[in-house]
Formats: C-alpha cells, sequence, structure tokens
C-alpha cells in the first residue's frame, strides 16, 4: 500500500510571531527591524495571514518584509521538500541539490575565438569546501588565455569565501575585497583573497570581462563589484539586482526559511556598496548580447 505523507499543519500565527522576533532581535538595521515587527505584528492581527498554504504565507510576508526598504534579502523562502531545523541549514540543502545538477557550479568553459577564454560560474557561487576543487581546476585551464569572460548572468549569490577565492586567481598578492559591518556597526569580519591558491592564476594583467544580467545577484555581485571597484575587470551587460547584505536562514516550519541580512558589506575602495543600486555595468547593453560585445571589445584590446 502506498502511504500518504501529510503536509505539516501550518500555524501562520504562530510562524509570523516568530518571523517578528527574529527580525526584531537579527537584522543589520535595527530601526528598520522594529518597523518591520510591528508591521507583521498588525497585518496579522488584520487577518492578512489566516488563509492559505505554506507558500502562499510565504508570498505575503516576503512582500512586507520588503515593503519598508527594500531589501531583496530579507524573504520568507516557501521549500518545496522538508528543510533542516537547524539555523542555516535549508540553504544549504537547497544549495546541494544545484551543486549536483549544475556540474559543481561550472557549466560552461570554452576557448572563443582569438585566445579567449569564456567560463561561466552558475547557478551560485557554492560553499567552498564543495566549490574549490571544480573551481580550481577551471580556473587552471583558463589561466593560459589571452583574455578572459567570466560569465555570471545566470549566477544568484552564495558564499562570499568563493568569491575570494576566484578573486585568487585573478589578482596578484592579498588583496582586501570586503568589510562586513555588524547591526552594533562594528567591524565582523573582513574578506582577503587567499595568499595561496591551487593551480595556475589567470594572473592580474591580461584582459577580464564580466557578464551581468539583471538577475545577477548577491555574492555573484560582490565579485563582479570587487574586481570592477579595483580596477580589475570591466563589466558588460546590466545592471544587477541589488542585494548587498550577508544573510543567515531559520526554518519556521518544516517548509519556511526565513532569511534576514545580518550585516552589512563595506567596500574598501568605494566606501560603500550595491545595496539597492546593483553592480552598474561599463559597458551596458542586453545581457543576450552581452557575450559577444565583451568578446568584440576583448579582441580589440588585444589586436
Amino acid at each position: 500500500m502506498t502511504s500518504i505523507t501529510v503536509p505539516p499543519a501550518l500555524d501562520a500565527a504562530a510562524v509570523v510571531e516568530s518571523i517578528a522576533d527574529l527580525v526584531s532581535e537579527n537584522y543589520v538595521f535595527p530601526d528598520a527591524a522594529r518597523l518591520l515587527a510591528a508591521l507583521l505584528r498588525s497585518r496579522g492581527a488584520e487577518g492578512a495571514y489566516e488563509a492559505g498554504s505554506a507558500e502562499e504565507l510565504a508570498e505575503a510576508v516576503t512582500a512586507d518584509l520588503r515593503s519598508v526598504n527594500g531589501d531583496l534579502h530579507l524573504a520568507l523562502k516557501y521549500h518545496a521538500v522538508p528543510v533542516p531545523p537547524n539555523r542555516g541549514e535549508a540553504a544549504l540543502a537547497a544549495m546541494r541539490r544545484e551543486f549536483d545538477a549544475s556540474l559543481s557550479g561550472v557549466p560552461r568553459l570554452e576557448l572563443l575565438d582569438g585566445g579567449v577564454a569564456l567560463l561561466e560560474i552558475a547557478p551560485k557561487m557554492f560553499p567552498l569546501d564543495w566549490a574549490a576543487q571544480p573551481l580550481t581546476a577551471a580556473m587552471s585551464l583558463v589561466a593560459p588565455a589571452r583574455a578572459l569572460i567570466l560569465d555570471l548572468r545566470r549566477n544568484t549569490g552564495g558564499d562570499p569565501d568563493t568569491v575570494a577565492f576566484v578573486c585568487g586567481y585573478l589578482l596578484d598578492g592579498r588583496t582586501h575585497l570586503n568589510t562586513l559591518v555588524s547591526r552594533q556597526g562594528e567591524v565582523a569580519e573582513q574578506s582577503w583573497t587567499p595568499p595561496f591558491v591551487p593551480g595556475a592564476r589567470f594572473g592580474a594583467d591580461k584582459p577580464l570581462y564580466v557578464l551581468t544580467s539583471a538577475e545577477t545577484f548577491s555574492a555573484a555581485e560582490e565579485l563582479s563589484y570587487d574586481l570592477q571597484q579595483l580596477g580589475r575587470a570591466v563589466v558588460v551587460g546590466e545592471a544587477t539586482r541589488g542585494g548587498a547584505h550577508p544573510r543567515d536562514g531559520w526554518t519556521v516550519h518544516p517548509h519556511l526559511e526565513l532569511s534576514v541580512p545580518v550585516a552589512r558589506a563595506e567596500n574598501p575602495v568605494s566606501g560603500t556598496n550595491w545595496e539597492g543600486t546593483g553592480v552598474q555595468p561599463d559597458a551596458p547593453c542586453d545581457a543576450d548580447a552581452s557575450l559577444d560585445h565583451a568578446l568584440t571589445l576583448a579582441l580589440a584590446r588585444l589586436a
């Protein structure tokens, strides 16, 4: 006999109250956190979240979470597959499924005309302990190329440590990439390129182009922004989605994960970040045309 799995009951009031508490305690901007917690409780009291499924609750709460300051990392995420209960594990479980289905996050590597290499990293900047080996292989293969096009058009974020690892192949010497500032306004962490990377480096001197789209987000935006601010890369394509705040996740129901930014990014060159504005391309064009445009720029520079 086939067993039937009954979805866990959804107590929307309890879920929303736990979300309000977590946002109030953890969101990087305390004033906005208080406003958001009050908004969620007020909307709950009005009955805004009573009817519907876990997926519908996720949509409604996410819209309210983003209504104060438009922070795209604030979200109540619905997972069709039940997620682990511990902090941060829901996002990792979803990422692992993507990692296993995407050639370990390196779905395309190709030699184009004129000795220009194309490397796509997608759909995520996966955790470094998973991604180091495939990225080492990919970066070593493109190292002899005359120029490199790094395609991040389909990349929607991930691990800042992986950003630093990739930058280690594209820059010389240890380089300060980013500073994370806590809710209390203190330096929580700094990101630097590693002193050593396995395999061959592409180096800091050959032409480098980064492709972006309106879907490029979070850690993929950081990689684009870091290289652009350092003057290392030409960004080609569309303005990115605009999410600069590193987030953490809490499982608030077996199918629901709350995403809350817990720090803000501060670039050592610009003194700011790409939150809300996106990374602005140096060579704007439609994302679909950006590969051809970057190749044209690369060949002209090499000539």
